[in-house]
């Protein structure tokens, strides 16, 4: 299987069907959806909460979907979905502050994400499933971590807009290299949040952007507008 980061979709290498997932808010209702990506048939409610959720990432072998909830307490927190059995989810990491943009490696051992628990956004490591060990990968702020899909690179944004690579050693433990500056896409305006996708070789990269209006709308000032009203 390959997986689709930016749009959560589970693409199969067999015949197995492949799904695109999303999030609806419906009333005071939140519900993660799947449908096939064909567009055929109709989408299927995975989970539903009274809670602010989103899904972040899918993982290869399509049997978990990472998610973002949002707590008013805790605030921003990341929970499993598993796709078999009883769908009943589970936290994965959770502090009293912002944790958000998980993603799985490649192989499914790892997941990155962000979370403010230093006092600032930084990106970390955890293992999947989570057992204790965590490794800090960015060293001066960073923003949704994005996988090469060889697992070899991890790559994420500076909240000044510095894209950054991290080579990583795959082995037995999770070995991370120094930050690389790559470029710089402050300029491109790019979102913070699924902007952009990696190819397979990690050789090109794919951006959103945002667009400054050149041609802005012009604003209309009414003064004395009261004596208008005893005509």
């Amino acid at each position: 299987m390959k997986r689709c980061p930016t749009c959560h979709r589970v693409e199969t290498d067999d015949a197995q069907p492949n799904y695109i997932a999303w999030v609806s808010a419906r009333g005071s209702t939140y519900q993660i959806l799947r449908k096939l990506a064909s567009g055929a048939g109709q989408e299927e409610v995975l989970l539903e909460s009274s809670k602010n959720i989103g899904p972040t990432d899918w993982s290869a072998d399509g049997k978990f979907i990472l998610f973002t909830d949002i707590d008013p307490k805790s605030r921003r927190d990341i929970w499993v979905l598993p796709i078999e059995g009883d769908r009943k989810p589970s936290v994965f990491f959770q502090t009293p502050v912002d944790d958000s943009s998980a993603v799985f490696s490649p192989d499914g051992r790892w997941i990155a994400y962000r979370s403010n628990e230093s006092g600032n956004p930084e990106i970390y490591v955890q293992t999947f499933p989570a057992s204790g060990g965590k490794w800090p990968v960015s060293t001066a702020g960073g923003l949704s971590p994005v996988w090469r899909r060889d697992g070899k690179e991890l790559f994420y944004i500076t909240p000044d807009g510095k894209f950054m690579a991290v080579e990583i050693k795959i082995g037995s433990t999770f070995e991370p290299g120094v930050p690389k500056l790559l470029f710089d896409v402050a300029a491109a305006r790019t979102l913070a949040t699924n902007a952009y996708d990696v190819s397979t070789d990690g050789q090109r990269f794919l951006f959103t952007s945002g667009q400054l209006d050149t041609n802005p709308s012009s604003l209309a000032v009414i003064v004395n507008w009261t004596a208008e009203l005893k005509k």
